[in-house]
């Protein structure tokens, strides 16, 4: 079942077998990709998502930051209720609010999305007031706890490995695709440290594009002052195209 009311877009959904990972129930990465899939469903039913922008204005969504709070990953065939709405318009870009709620009406997971507009041709930002866009009566934020600044010093010595771009990591936009960026700054933890470590929150910031063929090195340094805090830095060549920050 699913609802478009107050530029907030309800819909119910079943934790399936492609959405979880090794502990049964709904993975890190694959939880980032159920919040755009309803924030695209979300835009849709406001009349402005990425199939509109290209068709009539040669424009096309970018997310740039997406940060997440983890209060409980649900399991494999739990039923979870998601709720997405913009919080903001702030010309250039928009800020965008996802909750995962239970069956009793518990959070579950809180998210936040920062996005701007490109023109498809020049790859400048557009302003969202001359596109269909919300402009005012926005819901309350449920989360929008301030974006981070991460470190980009990272040296030779944390360097972690390297990964060639594929096909099968490039989505629409013949780009790498946001979520493959999330799996593959999480391989630098053991599949025995993801199963016995809960994760608390993750925030990733999307800074360059990348394409098939390319070479991507992962750097990994661990914060030396918060216990089971973790920077991941993802470079093509000299520049850093992808970063993003995990807690335990």
């Amino acid at each position: 079942m699913t609802t478009f009311e107050n530029l907030t877009f309800t819909s119910e959904r079943e934790i399936s077998s492609a959405f979880i990972d090794s502990t049964v129930r709904m993975g890190i990465a694959q939880s980032v990709l159920m919040v755009q899939d309803n924030l695209t469903e979300c835009f849709n039913a406001m009349g402005c998502d990425g199939v509109i922008y290209r068709e009539k204005f040669n424009d096309f969504w970018v997310f740039t930051k997406t940060k997440v709070l983890f209060l409980r990953r649900p399991d494999w065939r739990e039923i979870i209720t998601a709720k997405t709405f913009p919080i903001n318009n702030a010309g250039m870009r928009t800020h965008v609010n996802t909750e995962f709620l239970d069956k009793k009406g518990n959070q579950l997971l809180l998210a936040n999305q920062e996005a701007c507009v490109l023109s498809l041709e020049t790859h400048r930002p557009q302003k969202l007031s001359e596109l269909p866009y919300p402009k005012e009566n926005f819901p309350s934020p449920v989360f929008n706890e301030a974006f981070e600044r991460f470190p980009s010093d990272f040296k030779e010595e944390e360097f972690v490995f390297e990964q060639i771009i594929r096909s099968c990591h490039i989505d629409m936009s013949h780009h790498m695709n946001n979520i493959e960026y999330i799996k593959l700054a999480l391989c630098v933890f053991d599949d025995d440290f993801l199963q016995s470590h809960e994760i608390k929150s993750l925030e990733v910031h999307y800074t360059g594009e990348s394409r098939e063929g390319q070479t991507l090195k992962v750097f990994r340094r661990d914060d030396s002052e918060i216990k089971g805090k973790t920077y991941i830095h993802i470079k093509e060549s000299d520049r850093c195209v992808f970063e993003c920050c995990v807690c335990f």
